[in-house]
C-alpha cells in the first residue's frame, strides 16, 4: 500500500480498515523490508501513518498475530517472527 493507497484509504466504505492495515504491514514483512525480529512500529505511529484511530490499529496488530506474522512483548513492542 503506498502513501497515495493509505491517504485515499475509505473509512466509511465496505472494506475492514483493520485488514487494510494488516495487509499492508503483511506485504512489508513478506517483501522483507520488515525481518524477522524487527520491531514494527508503535501504536500511536501507526494511527498517524494510516490516519486511523488507536483501536482499529490494535485490531490490526491482532490480526497480524493471528497470522503468526508477529509477537507482542508486553513492554517492549511487537516484533516480526
Amino acid at each position: 500500500m503506498s502513501e497515495d493507497d493509505i491517504r485515499n484509504l475509505d473509512r466509511r466504505g465496505p472494506a475492514l480498515v483493520y485488514m487494510a492495515v494488516a495487509d499492508d504491514v503483511a506485504r512489508r514483512i513478506t517483501s522483507g523490508e520488515l525481518k524477522s525480529g524487527d520491531k514494527i512500529p508503535g501504536e500511536l505511529d501507526m494511527t498517524e501513518t494510516y490516519g486511523i484511530a488507536r483501536m482499529t490499529v490494535a485490531r490490526a496488530v491482532r490480526e497480524l498475530r493471528e497470522r503468526g506474522l508477529v509477537q507482542t512483548v508486553r513492554g517492549k513492542g511487537t516484533f516480526v517472527l
